[in-house]
């Protein structure tokens, strides 16, 4: 914000508030010289003349009972409360309710300040689904715990209303507002907008229509700069000043007449603050101020220095010329003035009192920047630079040290410089440009200051009572805001200055550039971007509260700073974004804010803006008739999650909660009465059930929630609504109490609509103290809420027997015969286990919370004193009324509330009891003091139960006449799995446990097998029988292998623990790791045990490869390799577990990529044969792999060849066949496959036009020719082996041309010969006939056109042409003789040596067997062939195989061709563009190297260089060896330097610029130390930092090496 907007100033005369607080004073009420009060943007100041004041004149408008001040003196009264902040009257505004106390700010909050919705997050009421309940089965009683049904309930977390869709599709540009600056008539609004949107603009037509109108333009120019006080202020081109009052009304036109008009358009303008005088720069360099009294000529002329003159001044001013860009008042005085230009200089003017403006004297001190360059000047040239921004720091309402200073803050390209004025040009604080700003990003630079303003202090903290100072500043896109301390010299030292302490509170990063920025309020900023992109920012927090976009306002903007800051900003390429910005236009006077509005001066009109504050905005949404966002809005404001600075709240929490509650209740109210009377449908009813929850929950306020908003959806059958939305409040025990009416609905609600599960949840974490009981547990009793009555009673009542005495009661009158789901007591009968479970470990129920250790022992003593009582209870204690367990009224049983639990579910309660045993209170003794009983009993001593006294009990009573085998089981179970853990505690006679033991065994049915099995695990831990080998068989009866693997180790017989784990099925694997440890060496078997072990191995070896093969043979190999090949002939012949077993042997590893395949050769003799029998069975590609890989002999050809042949595997057959040496039969073998294959192949393509399956056929030609393409590659190979284990005797030329082209009969060629004669025969017929096959087929295909070809005859004949492709190229390099290199003798090196001769290197000479072989070929294909046309076709298909490889080979090299072009041309390229030197001295002498100063032998030296530069280039030109053009590191010059020499220059990479001699010193060391290496490249790492010398030494620049 500039300085001489003076929207931001402090007036003059001061608004004044007194120390109540008061909205408004009388006008004859005495006046201080400063405010009480902080102003919403700031003001005030000393008082003017008297007969200038005018008294005010309040006016009762603005909503809920403000009352605005209008001003019609040139006083600003400030209050801290929104009654003061707008003072002239506002447009008719719409009836509302509202209350005083609801619009009030106290404390330091302004009071018009900007507001923006808040995002608060989105709430999804929780899902009513209900809890799956927890039944126990009979399996595994004791793996299992009773553990909590209800949910964890999770952290407190604030529950919030996603806000409504339609704020985001309106305009956000406005907002309702009861105060505005300028009065409007009501149609002349812009496009209608929504009254809640942020800011509301409005364009001021009535000033629009006398400025921008034609005739306006015409009269006074296009409209230059604007600043707003208590006036608004327009500069024009022409140089007229406008003032025009708050009416819209132009009061004043300044400059007709005078010299103002003739010095050029007004760049800058500054209001005073008594706003009685104007201070206008122009661009030409003058400064006039004007009186807004007497504008009919300047008070004031301040003239430019003529630029001619500038070496003679004897003052000091602005240059002629040059624009006045800034403009300011300082303090109150009409005649201080500072000032700024687009040349980087800035003045402050002191004008002394007089009788006119020729009369003053103007005192003008320089207080930054220098004056131009002039041609007698011998100064360097210095860095262009200009002032970005500038603003003197303005009045508060409260007096401080500053005001005297002068403070005034610039902004420059590189440095943000603060100074005081007065008494003298001080700077005070510096700062750089921050380091965080993006290099060459968009330059652009604005600042605005908030001074000091008194605050409320209820706490009357002195450091409390006056804000601090502070200044905002923008660089490019980093915002940083300072704060300013003073330090007053005390009393006794009143000469010392007062020291200001600067220190940068915090920081903001912008998207992009910020081009303006100005105070709202105190705490409230707005910032506008390059974008025209308006973002309200939170000083506080610097949190973005809103954002958004004024293009559409076509804010004027200048471009200012671009001519003179142009070589700050580096512009080589387009394209290279790293060495390439801009120069933002200029915003700053265009851009005003005053009072918490916004000024903007467009292109065509002007237009202001008002942020609305809280009040505004939820009125606004109520009338709109959007209820919901309103109370989600309030609520967010009541909370403080909103931007409360920003819509006028208090930060304190008691008075922003006094200022919402109220209004909040009013609103929804006011919502729940609209809703209803509408009928809305249920979604909208829900959303304002949330909306009145999250509010009433915010304020706290239950009772108003339960009571009025209750009351309003009972009164409309609502209760579905708001019991849905109350639910997830109560799970996450946010509610945690209900009024007794609203429990009671609650209850009956969800009983009577099936959701009781839900519903015990919900009262399970409810409290107890405001329930009924009487009622309460009597519903729960009708609904069968048996999870809420246990909890009722126990934490209510503290009563553990009453809830057990009800669930027997159930369990009494079950029906057994009926379906568990038609039963309807079952589930509930069901809860008494965990209940039990849960008390007799000292947990609630159904929470899992623990108990207090009194509470919870006097519950555990009650609960076993009750249940295992031996005989009936009266129950409450006293009233008489015995617990009965007969329906009958028969005689009642011993212990008959156990017995009638164990009759209900005796596994259930065995899991019950084993989780209960594990708690301490069992620990005990019998005859311990108890305490007091919580039931009502009086306190006394009485047994404890202990674990053996349990026992003993179910000892007794569980007999088979009374329990049914399998509850007597889960008992038996029950003890075997306690008596290990509490031995000290629990002891039984053997008899007993042998009877469990005995009982264990005997289980009913497998279900329970494995359970038993442990159980006698558990049990034989501590009980040790008398005879084992007696319990033997009832073991394996019983099928417990774990049981018997531990008696047969212990009693060592190994070979039944073999098997044993054989007939484990559950741990069959085990049986290897048995075989391992008992054949060990170190196991000590004797010869008897180890014979029976391996007798076992043998027997069931079917059974061990069954298991796992491969294991087995592993392990047989490693412990008892003799049983091998008994095992092997064991197994089944020729079966796929013999296949895997000799695989493990013989390959026991497959090799990773890459690596060499072994096999194991130390095996006997016949288990390579058979394996290989057997791989052409399993795995026939891998045969030819694994043949491969045996050496001569280690197999015999006999038993295997048959294998092979009948398998198929023709590969290793020729394999086995060439290592025997039966190199003639395996060509014949593999010649009749291949036309076997061709055989195949041709009937394939002849019948495919009458297949019906075309995919099928597709596929077995695909599998043929795939066979093919190998078989072809064997042959090759076989070829090939053949030609190079052949010794021929050297012949002479004569005989080697005889018999190459000479007759060549068959019978004359070599083995080899002979070999690749029929492979290529071979291949060649294959390609023939098929070739003939697929034409006929096409013919066929032809004469129907309507039929589709069946298969891809293409693929086919290329298939094939490139299997004859590869066989005659390999032919021909098997058949090429490489010539042997002659050693060449080294040549002596001379100082005159000749070039050597260039020879021809001849070409590899070939013997006679490729034209011996290709001629025997083509006289077999003769006879074969009966026409010429045959044979042509023949010598065509060999032919054309090698068309395609040429093509391929030809696209190849185009591809490479055109992309090493493309490379050289961007190398070139690069080398070309050179380095851009930093500077223009040399690093080293630090003597100018080049540009102004350097002396005309500059250019002398650059003619004589270029000169022997084109004589080179012609002498190069003749010579045809010259050497083309090499890389360098480094460009030189010959220039004549400061002190007359020539001196080469040498540029690096880095742009360092050295003078040669200079880097050459620099680098003496270095090369002295390293002189050998002379002319060498550098590292790569060192290319950008080098080059090289004229004599050969590598240079590097000495700043980067």
């Amino acid at each position: 914000m500039s300085s001489e907007s003076g929207e931001s100033h402090a007036s003059a005369h001061d608004d004044r508030i007194g120390d109540d607080g008061g909205d408004s004073i009388p006008p004859d009420s005495p006046v201080d010289a400063r405010g009480g009060g902080e102003p919403d943007t700031y003001g005030g100041g000393t008082a003017g003349d008297n007969d200038e004041r005018q008294e005010l004149e309040s006016l009762s408008s603005g909503a809920n009972g403000l009352r605005f001040v209008t001003r019609k003196a040139s006083h600003d009264y400030y209050n801290e409360d929104e009654s003061s902040t707008s003072e002239l009257p506002t447009r008719p505004r719409l009836p509302r309710p509202g209350s005083p106390e609801s619009t009030s700010n106290p404390d330091d909050t302004p009071s018009i300040q900007g507001s923006v919705l808040s995002s608060p997050g989105s709430s999804i009421p929780a899902s009513h689904s209900s809890l799956r309940g927890h039944r126990p089965t009979s399996l595994q009683p004791f793996e299992r715990r009773f553990s909590s049904r209800l949910s964890p309930s999770p952290l407190g977390t604030p529950r919030t209303v996603s806000s409504p869709n339609f704020l985001s599709s309106h305009s956000r540009q406005s907002s309702l507002s009861s105060n505005l600056l300028f009065q409007i008539q009501q149609d002349e609004s812009d496009t209608p907008q929504a009254p809640w949107d942020v800011v509301r603009w409005t364009k001021l037509k009535k000033i629009t229509g006398q400025v921008f109108s034609e005739v306006g333009k015409r009269n006074f120019g296009r409209a230059t700069c604007l600043s707003v006080a208590a006036s608004l202020v327009v500069g024009t081109s022409k140089g007229f000043i406008l003032v025009f009052d708050y009416q819209q009304v132009l009061k004043s036109i300044i400059g007709p007449g005078t010299k103002a008009i003739e010095c050029g358009p007004v760049t800058a303008l500054a209001i005073s603050a008594d706003h009685s005088t104007i201070a206008g720069g122009h661009a030409t360099g003058h400064i006039f101020t004007w009186e807004l009294a007497r504008p009919a000529k300047p008070f004031l002329h301040i003239p430019p220095l003529d630029r001619a003159s500038l070496d003679n001044r004897n003052a000091d001013g602005h240059v002629s010329g040059v624009a006045i860009l800034h403009i300011g008042f300082l303090g109150i005085r009409h005649t201080a003035l500072v000032s700024a230009d687009d040349g980087g200089m800035a003045f402050s003017h002191l004008a002394t009192r007089g009788l006119g403006a020729i009369a003053r004297n103007v005192k003008i001190t320089r207080i930054l920047g220098r004056y131009p360059l002039t041609t007698k000047s011998e100064e360097r040239p210095r860095k262009p630079s200009s002032v970005l921004a500038f603003a003197p720091l303005p009045l508060g309402n409260i007096e401080q040290p500053t005001d005297t200073m002068g403070l005034t803050a610039l902004l420059t390209p590189y440095l943000l410089v603060i100074v005081s004025t007065t008494p003298l040009a001080q700077t005070q604080h510096k700062a750089s440009r921050p380091k965080e700003i993006v290099p060459h990003s968009a330059l652009s630079g604005c600042l605005a200051w908030f001074p000091a303003v008194k605050l409320k202090n209820p706490s009357g903290d002195p450091s409390k009572a006056v804000s601090k100072t502070k200044l905002v500043y923008c660089w490019s896109n980093i915002l940083t805001i300072l704060d300013v301390d003073q330090r007053v010299a005390a009393p006794t030292e009143r000469e010392k200055p007062t020291e200001l302490h600067f220190r940068a509170r915090s920081r903001w990063r912008c998207e992009e550039a910020i081009v303006a920025v100005n105070w709202l309020s105190r705490s409230v900023l707005g910032v506008l971007t390059i974008s025209q992109r308006l973002i309200i920012l939170e000083d506080n927090t610097l949190r973005m509260t809103d954002s958004f976009d004024l293009l559409q306002k076509q804010i004027y903007h200048s471009d200012l700073f671009s001519r003179q800051l142009l070589p700050v900003i580096e512009q080589y390429d387009e394209e290279d974004s790293s060495m390439h910005g801009v120069v933002a236009d200029a915003f700053y006077m265009s851009f005003r804010a005053y009072k918490g509005r916004l000024f903007l001066l467009g292109f065509n009109d002007i237009s202001i803006g008002t942020l609305s504050n809280w009040a505004d905005r939820l009125l606004a949404l109520m009338e709109y008739g959007d209820y919901i966002t309103a109370i989600t809005l309030a609520t967010t404001y009541y909370v403080g999650d909103a931007d409360k600075l920003t819509v006028g709240l208090p930060d304190d929490d008691n008075a922003r909660h006094a200022l919402v509650k109220e209004k909040l209740q009013e609103m929804i109210s006011a919502s729940l009465k609209y809703s209803f009377s509408r009928t809305d449908g249920e979604k909208q009813i829900t959303e304002l059930a949330e909306a009145c929850f999250s509010g009433c929950l915010s304020m706290g306020d239950l009772d108003y929630l339960f009571e009025d908003v209750y009351d309003a959806f009972e009164e409309n059958s609502e209760e579905k609504v708001f019991f849905e939305t109350l639910e997830p409040y109560i799970v996450d025990e946010r509610i945690t109490t209900l009024p007794p009416n609203v429990l009671k609905d609650l209850i009956t609600f969800y009983a009577s609509s099936g959701r009781a599960t839900r519903l015990e949840e919900m009262i399970c974490r409810l409290s107890t103290d405001t329930m009924d009981l009487n009622q309460t547990t009597t519903l729960f009793e009708q609904y069968n809420l048996y999870d809420a009555l246990i909890y009722v009673w126990t934490r209510a009542i503290g009563d553990y027997i009453t809830p057990l005495v009800n669930i027997l009661s159930l369990i009494k009158i079950l029906d057994f015969d009926l379906d568990e789901t038609e039963n309807v007591y079952m589930a509930s009968a069901m809860k008494l286990f965990p209940y039990l479970a849960y008390t007799l470990t000292g947990r609630v129920y159904p929470g899992g919370a623990f108990m207090d250790d009194d509470q919870a022992f006097s519950a555990k003593k009650d609960m076993y004193r009750f249940l295992f009582s031996g005989s009936n209870i009266a129950w409450p204690p006293g009233s008489g009324d015995m617990v009965l367990t007969r329906t009958d009224k028969g005689k009642e049983p011993e212990f008959p509330y156990l017995r009638l639990v164990l009759e209900f579910d005796a596994s259930s309660f065995m899991s019950m009891l084993n989780e209960a045993f594990e708690d301490s209170f069992l620990n005990e003794e019998q005859d311990a003091f108890n305490g007091s009983n919580t039931n009502g009993t009086k306190n006394g001593s009485s047994l404890t139960p202990t674990r053996q006294y349990i026992i003993n009990i179910l000892l007794g009573i569980m007999t088979t006449e009374n329990f049914d085998p399998e509850d007597i089981l889960y008992f038996y179970m029950f003890i075997a799995r306690n008596l290990p853990k509490y031995p000290q505690y629990i002891l039984l006679p053997g008899s007993s446990l042998h009877k469990i033991l005995v009982g264990l065994c005997n289980y009913p049915t497998d279900i329970v097998k494995d359970d038993c099995q442990v159980s006698v695990e558990y049990l034989l831990s501590v009980y040790q029988p008398s005879d084992y080998q007696s319990l033997v068989p009832l073991f394996e009866l019983a099928g417990f292998h774990r049981v018997l693997k531990s008696v047969y180790r212990n009693s060592q017989q190994y070979a039944k623990l073999l098997e044993t784990y054989l007939n484990d099925t559950e741990d069959e694997d085990g049986a290897f790791d048995c075989i391992g440890d008992c054949l060990r060496p170190s196991k000590g078997l004797n010869g008897k045990q180890t014979a029976a072990f391996k007798s076992v191995i043998l027997d069931r070896a079917r059974d061990l490869a069954a298991i796992d093969a491969s294991r087995s043979a592993r392990t047989l190999k490693h412990y008892a390799p003799d049983l091998l090949e008994p095992v092997l002939n064991k197994l089944e012949e020729g079966s796929d577990a013999q296949y895997r077993y000799l695989k493990a042997l013989i390959e026991p590893d497959t090799p990773p990529s890459g690596a060499q395949q072994t096999t194991n050769t130390d095996l006997p003799a016949d288990f390579t044969e058979r394996y290989v029998q057997l791989m052409c069975k399993y795995d026939k590609s891998h045969v030819a792999d694994f043949v491969g890989l045996l050496n001569s002999g280690d197999l015999r050809l006999e038993p295997v060849l048959p294998a092979l042949e009948k398998s198929g595997v023709i590969d290793a057959a020729v394999v086995l066949m060439a290592r025997d040496g039966l190199v003639r039969d395996a060509m014949d073998r593999l010649v009749k496959h291949l036309g076997t294959l061709e055989t195949a192949l041709t009937g394939l393509i002849s019948a495919a036009s009458e297949t019906p399956d075309a995919s099928n056929t597709e596929e077995a030609v695909d599998d043929l020719l795939s066979d093919i393409q190998k078989y072809v590659k064997v042959g090759i190979w076989l070829c090939q082996g053949q030609t190079r284990s052949m010794k021929r005797a050297p012949v002479s030329l004569v005989d080697r041309r005889k018999s190459a082209y000479g007759e060549v009969r068959e019978e004359d060629l070599a083995l080899d010969e002979m070999l690749w004669l029929d492979l290529v025969d071979t291949v060649v017929s294959l390609i023939k006939n098929a070739s003939a096959a697929v034409t006929k087929l096409e013919a066929t295909l032809s004469s129907t056109p309507t039929s589709s070809t069946p298969i891809d005859t293409g693929r086919i004949t290329t298939t094939l042409r490139s299997s004859v492709q590869q066989t005659f190229s390999t032919l021909l390099a098997c058949t090429t003789i490489p010539p042997k290199k002659a050693a060449q003798p080294q040549q002596q090196s001379t100082t005159f040596s000749r070039p050597p001769l260039t020879t021809r290197q001849s070409q590899p000479q070939t013997n006679p067997s490729f034209l011996r072989i290709l001629r025997t070929f083509l006289t077999r294909a003769a006879h074969s062939s009966p026409s010429l046309s045959d044979l042509r076709s023949v010598l065509s298909e060999i032919f054309a195989a090698y068309t395609f490889e040429e093509t391929i080979l030809s696209l190849a090299n185009r591809f490479l061709d055109k992309e090493g072009f493309v490379h050289v041309q961007e190398i070139s390229e690069l080398r070309q563009r050179g380095w851009r030197p930093r500077g223009q001295v040399c690093e080293g002498c630090k003597k100018r190297g080049w540009g102004p100063g350097t002396g005309a032998a500059v250019w002398d030296s650059w003619e004589r260089r270029e000169n022997e530069k084109h004589e080179r280039r012609l002498q190069a030109s003749a010579d045809e060896t010259g050497k083309g053009k090499g890389k360098s590191a480094q460009s030189e010059h010959d220039v004549t330097g400061e002190n007359g020499g020539v001196a080469a220059l040498v540029v690096f990479a880095c742009r360092h610029l050295w003078h040669r001699p200079c880097v050459e010193k620099a680098m003496a060391p270095e090369t002295t130390g390293d002189g050998d290496d002379g002319g060498k490249a550098g590292s790569k790492d060192d290319v950008a930092h080098q080059g090289r010398a004229k004599d050969g030494v590598r240079l590097r620049c000495p700043l980067c090496i």
